[in-house]
């Protein structure tokens, strides 16, 4: 029976499945990301540092579930859990529609709104990391983090221009709808997979919950190479959230562009994404992947000062350029380290390695989207972009003042005592 369920794991028909589910889920979301802040701005006519806070309440999440989403994953039915967390994002985003052709949609609405989408986030996103592993081969890794993040480049493509283009024709909040359906499409296909089986040397009942939880950060805290990659995703992260709350109001506000526009340059990002997924694999093979993770995150943070460039609609190039360069960089610099934590973390430590990743990495987009309000309601939104763009060179340069700068690879062995905990060596 567990070689029938081991064989039906790695048919890539599961992975197929698997990948429908996250990418018509991640397509819908990629509207809202143009979507809900336009609600806020042009139905509610909220101010900066509001639509600064939404983005962080939609982030918040990973301070309140970034830790203990780890052991929750190992704990529950993975596949339970992923659509039990795509319904409730699904009656979250559903509502909004709802209240608002009822005449009762209040900016409070919508925190909440964002608050619960990005909760049950967390556990579908860790969820997601822990699954990949088990239904391919871990010579496959990169290839298919390749292309999930190619896809999930593409959704960031065509889901901001797409809601662009709704919320030109329908509005804002109508475009929500497309997100609220993706959930439970992407609910349905993950009905149809097979439970994945634990790992053999997971123990998901055994020890206290916080002792479970220490035992993932003490591996990445003495880890040589997750230590230092996973402080560069924070900074890069901080960011990305600030840029991406600020740009909505700065495009509308300061650069007076229409939606459709804005959904098309906030799509830019995704162009590079896609760009930087299809290449990443084979750099990563030629020059290794600790270099190319330290090239392509100074190229992209160097690119990312194109954007305060734009000042109108005969500008707008410039942000697309800027922020095509910024989603390479940070997509390349993705699949090298994902990959990495999923082939050198041990089979029973994987989820809470990646939650524990994710909380610190992840938690620091509401930091950086609340920052990015405060920041344009004192200096200017000009003022507050170009400084936000500047800190995007923050997470290159720990990585060149880390061990990384002297690896080729992130997974190389090199001289010296180990410095993982010898419970979690893999």
């Amino acid at each position: 029976m567990t070689e029938m369920v081991a064989k039906r794991m790695t048919d890539a028909s599961l992975f197929w499945r698997f990948w429908t589910a996250t990418t018509v889920s991640g397509v819908g979301s990629a509207v809202s990301l143009v979507a809900l802040p336009l609600v806020a701005v042009t139905v509610l006519d909220a101010s900066v540092i509001q639509v600064s806070l939404l983005a962080a309440a939609g982030q918040v999440g990973w301070f309140v579930l970034g830790l203990p989403s780890g052991v929750i994953v190992q704990r529950y039915p993975l596949r339970a859990l992923q659509v039990i967390t795509d319904l409730i994002r699904f009656a979250a985003v559903a509502s909004v529609p709802v209240a608002w052709w009822l005449g009762h949609l209040t900016y409070t609405h919508l925190v909440v709104t964002a608050l619960v989408v990005g909760l049950a986030t967390v556990l579908f996103d860790v969820g997601n990391a822990t699954f990949l592993p088990a239904i391919i081969d871990k010579k496959d890794l990169t290839a298919r983090n390749g292309l999930l993040s190619g896809t999930q480049a593409v959704t960031q493509t065509g889901g901001p221009s797409l809601g662009g283009l709704l919320v030109q024709v329908s509005g804002p909040v109508g475009a929500l709808c497309v997100d609220a359906v993706s959930y439970l499409v992407s609910a349905l296909a993950l009905r149809s997979l097979p439970e994945v089986p634990r790992s053999t040397g997971a123990s998901p009942k055994r020890g206290r919950f916080t002792q479970q939880i220490r035992e993932g950060w003490d591996f990445v805290a003495r880890h040589p190479v997750m230590m230092p990659c996973m402080w560069w995703a924070a900074a890069t992260n901080f960011a990305e959230g600030a840029l991406f709350a600020l740009t909505p109001s700065y495009l509308v506000r300061e650069a007076r562009l229409s939606p459709l526009v804005v959904g098309l340059l906030i799509a830019a990002y995704g162009i590079g994404s896609l760009a930087g997924s299809l290449v990443a694999a084979r750099l990563a093979t030629r020059f290794g992947t600790a270099r190319i993770m330290i090239l392509a995150s100074l190229v992209g943070a160097v690119l990312a000062l194109a954007m305060p460039l734009t000042v109108g609609s005969g500008s707008a190039l410039f942000f697309a350029v800027g922020n095509a360069g910024l989603g390479a960089g940070v997509v390349i610099g993705s699949i090298v380290t994902r990959t990495h934590r999923q082939t050198e973390s041990p089979p029973e430590l994987l989820s809470r390695v990646m939650a524990t990743v994710r909380f610190v990495s992840w938690g620091a987009l509401p930091l950086g989207a609340a920052l990015s309000g405060l920041l344009a309601a004192t200096a200017g939104l000009r003022p507050a972009l170009w400084l936000l763009c500047a800190c995007t060179f923050i997470g290159p340069t720990i990585l060149l003042l880390s061990g990384v700068r002297r690896r080729r690879d992130l997974s190389e062995e090199v001289a010296g005592p180990r410095t993982g905990s010898p419970a979690a060596a893999s």
